[in-house]
């Protein structure tokens, strides 16, 4: 990684603030992303991703890079607007890719190197079949359905592929299907369905999708959530298992493609910069990232569902209760802080594919499942209150959703509650909270200007929140489109560094979010915005949401 070290914090001002300010979700520039047709789906073991900032050309990033590696490495995919490469390394030199990592850091043009993470689906199959359904009802979609059904509202399925032939899914698909990273062609549909050994391959995304949005009240098979259009990115194998790469470049597209929601039945790995710019994108261009936590019973949630900007979705089973062990399967639902709502997933009936089967719905278990449901919630809540930002909309579905009793480690803030959200665009319902409202009901912010002369170059600040009942803050930067200024923060007032803080957003351009859920009256945040490179003006934005 480049030099921070001649990085120093110029000034440390205080927030004038002005109650009503909001911090506004900037679109990030349209840059070309170039792909690279016929890419092997699936891990790519002998893969690094290296971020290079907006100020550095695509072209020396690559020459400096290839430049440490003579003759070991070869840059084989580029993404210009999330601002990354990737490069294959020779598999005799795999086995020290710490190494190889470390000789690609010393570039001036890399801002992070690390390894192309696989993640794989989240659900856990098993043999038997329920003859109706539970899910919609344990989430009050019915109740919901007299008042919105979701039109107007796009759900992208980030997975397998969709068999968008299906009789209950080709009316919730525009001529738009979608995209397929794997093949690169705008076909997205799952391949190898009609093998002779197909199993349960390539069936996953077909199954999430119509717990999302099969067509409702059409006489035919089951009911989705909701009546939210479908979009379709394939970025997983057959098998189950894509790379960060094939993943970020599918959510990234799915936002600019105007989807409102961005379903990730999956999950892997640890924590990348790459799928993490990925999800801040989708969140400045309107879409709100839905995840798995994870089907291995563990007390941490996996990522995606971890990022901030992401909801974290754990499963209950029928009787509405979290999932610690999976019916015909090892493991259970994840868990942890991090979780944001819990929703149906174990053993969910919904849409399958033609295959060797010879069934057109199929009962699976997982968070795979947990997480459509939930999308399929926030759907109807978008379509009752189409203003929402998405980080409003993803605090609206914790604030409606319902207590079951469960520990908050593994509920979150409850179980999504589709007549809760939709009633509560008309300012009624239950919110399911015990605070008497919901997440947005008030609202306060403040704003600075300032600017950055160089890679040297940062400005600090310090913000104290005004509301007597805050349960959202966002701290909002929009800067210079041909530099790259990255947002620290803190949550007990301390001066932030670029190696002290407790969140942070660092994509390859100027405009960056950070979101904190957990937050009290009179709390004091640090904040930092430093130029990683380049200079010019920047305005930050803070946005306080109170009950």
């Amino acid at each position: 990684m480049a030099d921070d070290s001649n990085h120093e914090q110029t000034d440390r001002r205080t927030f004038l603030k002005t109650t009503g300010l909001a911090a506004g979700a900037m679109a990030l520039p349209g840059l070309a992303t170039a792909t690279t047709p016929g890419r092997t789906p699936g891990p790519k073991e002998n893969e690094l991703l290296v971020g290079i900032a907006a100020s550095t050309s695509v072209a020396d990033a690559r020459s400096q890079v290839e430049r440490e590696l003579p003759g070991h490495a070869n840059v084989v995919h580029e993404n210009r607007d999330l601002g990354y490469m990737a490069v294959s390394v020779d598999e005799d030199v795999v086995t020290t890719m710490a190494s190889v990592q470390s000789s690609i850091e010393r570039a001036n043009a890399v801002k992070y190197v690390e390894r192309n993470e696989t993640l794989t689906t989240m659900a856990t199959p098993n043999d038997p079949r329920f003859s109706d359904q539970y899910a919609p009802q344990q989430v009050r979609a019915p109740s919901a359905w007299d008042t919105e059904m979701g039109d107007g509202v796009t759900i992208a399925v980030i997975d397998q592929g969709v068999a968008y032939d299906h009789p209950d899914l080709s009316a919730q698909f525009g001529s738009n299907r979608g995209y397929d990273f794997v093949d690169d062609d705008s076909d997205p549909y799952p391949e190898g369905l009609n093998d002779s050994d197909a199993g349960n391959r390539g069936i996953h995304g077909t199954h999430v999708a119509g717990i999302c949005a099969a067509t409702t009240d059409n006489g035919t098979g089951v009911a989705g959530i909701s009546n939210a259009t479908l979009l379709s990115g394939r970025a997983l194998s057959n098998e189950g298992s894509g790379s960060t790469a094939d993943i970020a470049d599918a959510v990234q597209w799915a936002a600019d493609q105007g989807a409102d929601i961005i379903n990730m039945s999956l999950g892997g790995g640890g924590y990348t910069n790459t799928m993490k710019n990925a999800v801040s994108y989708a969140v400045n261009n309107g879409a709100l990232p839905i995840c798995a936590n994870g089907n291995a019973g563990n007390s941490s949630v996996d990522y995606p569902a971890a990022y901030d900007e992401c909801v974290a979705v754990a499963a209950s089973r029928e009787g509405d209760e979290f999932v610690d062990d999976w019916t015909n399967a090892p493991g259970g639902s994840n868990y942890g802080p991090k979780t944001d709502v819990i929703a149906p997933g174990e053993q969910v009936l919904s849409t399958w594919p033609d295959t060797p089967r010879g069934v057109d719905y199929y009962t699976i278990s997982g968070t795979s499942m947990a997480t459509p449901a939930a999308a399929g919630v926030a759907a109807l809540g978008l379509a009752a209150d189409p203003e929402l930002t998405p980080t409003q909309l993803r605090s609206r579905l914790k604030q409606t959703a319902v207590d079951i009793g469960e520990p908050a480690d593994k509920q979150g803030s409850g179980r999504v509650d589709a007549k809760n959200i939709v009633d509560a665009a008309g300012g009624g319902g239950d919110d399911g909270g015990d605070d008497g409202g919901s997440c947005g009901d008030t609202s306060s912010g403040g704003s600075a200007n300032g600017s950055l002369s160089g890679y040297w170059d940062s400005s600090s600040y310090t913000y104290t929140l005004s509301l007597d009942t805050p349960c959202q803050v966002t701290v909002s930067l929009s800067g210079p489109s041909g530099a790259d200024f990255d947002l620290y923060v803190t949550t007990d007032g301390r001066t932030p560094s670029t190696n002290d803080y407790d969140k942070r957003s660092v994509t390859q351009d100027s405009q960056e979010n950070v979101v904190l859920d957990t937050v009290s009256s009179g709390q004091e945040l640090g904040i930092l915005v430093d130029s990683y490179s380049g200079s010019g003006s920047f305005t930050l934005d803070v946005e306080e949401l109170g009950n």
